[in-house]
């Protein structure tokens, strides 16, 4: 699997996810977070189901980072792609 494959999985999930706590849809790969309504509240329960369904401990600042699909599942990735 190549990496970009991998990311849109990823980016799929992702996706998934903010559906769900954000209850949009669709959300597109580069929408803003905050712009769709996100707040701290709903930030924390994404972090709690990108430990349980991805297995990615993400920290607030990498989210506030990241704000889009498309860059939290690169990052993601990315740092996937360190860990042995």
């Amino acid at each position: 699997m190549t990496t970009n494959e991998r990311t849109a999985m990823t980016a799929d999930r992702v996706r998934a996810i903010w559906r769900r706590e954000l209850h949009r849809d669709p959300i597109l790969p580069d929408d803003d977070f905050f712009a769709l309504g996100g707040d701290s509240v709903v930030m924390v329960r994404i972090q709690g189901a990108f430990i349980e369904e991805l297995g990615a401990e993400i920290t607030m600042d990498q989210l506030f980072l990241h704000p889009t699909v498309e860059s939290i599942a690169a990052y993601i990735d990315s740092r996937a792609a360190l860990t042995p």
